[in-house]
């Protein structure tokens, strides 16, 4: 199989034409995002384009402390826009949404390059982008699930004061709201694997492909990668949500209302 085609600077700069389209129907469509869409885009560029200088550097220049540092910055922004996305939660709460989305992501991503690739801890070729795809979406997971679970309490005052007023304990009352906030936090990535190979093929898929790597190993990666992210993103929003409902109430069982907000 012949090698990736390099795409030219001008040809790649006329991909930032499709965006008029994209303006053109929220006009059309009265949606004031014109704004939003434009810092977006540039922040998208900005950011990869410096994330690729960082990746090349490392590439060429391989050293542990650079990989495992490249890892914690990608591990601490992920619990920064999780916490950012969820505010008002009690400190208790936040600590537990943190470790959870450590724990698990760190942990996965090891046991994928390590066990499954066979490949060192310290590999920035293989850890960087693996750590991305699960960072990334143990990150959207987490926001999904615990967001849910926030609004789904916030809505329902009133009926969590009645069920408490009649003598049902707080994790009765509770339990059904992180059920309901992990099944959406796992929504996305199960349906992502529904329709994978039939109404799409995934980007580590076709990244691989167009780089000339045989298909059936990019099916093999794939398929492994997906499963990684689907038990990363079951496993930090279960943290989450499981122990994080429990800094809710106090031992007289009561819940505290204002964690909650």
């Amino acid at each position: 199989m012949s090698g990736i085609v390099e795409i030219q600077l001008l040809q790649f700069s006329l991909i930032y034409l499709l965006l008029l389209l994209v303006l053109l129907v929220m006009k059309k469509c009265h949606i004031e995002q014109s704004k939003l869409l434009i810092v977006a885009s540039i922040r998208m560029t900005v950011q990869l384009t410096l994330a690729g200088w960082i990746l090349t550097y490392l590439f060429q220049h391989p050293h542990p402390l650079f990989t495992l540092l490249y890892v914690a910055l990608m591990t601490g922004f992920s619990i920064h826009r999780v916490l950012s996305k969820n505010k008002g939660l009690n400190p208790r709460f936040q600590t537990i949404i943190g470790l959870s989305i450590a724990f698990s992501g760190l942990s996965i991503m090891a046991f994928f390059v390590c066990i499954v690739v066979r490949e060192s801890i310290f590999n920035p070729q293989y850890v960087i982008p693996i750590a991305g795809m699960i960072m990334g979406n143990t990150m959207t997971g987490a926001t999904l699930g615990v967001k849910t679970f926030r609004e789904s309490l916030d809505g329902q005052r009133v009926k969590l004061n009645a069920l408490l007023n009649v003598g049902a304990t707080p994790q009765n009352i509770l339990l059904p709201f992180v059920r309901q906030a992990l099944e959406t936090a796992l929504l996305h990535t199960l349906n992502s694997m529904l329709g994978m190979g039939i109404v799409a093929l995934p980007g580590m898929m076709t990244g691989q492909i167009l780089s000339g790597t045989l298909p059936s190993t990019a099916i093999l990666y794939q398929i492994a990668i997906m499963i990684a992210i689907c038990t990363v993103v079951c496993l930090s929003s279960f943290g989450s949500l499981y122990f994080g409902f429990k800094t809710l109430y106090n031992k007289r069982n009561q819940i505290v209302i204002d964690a909650i907000q």
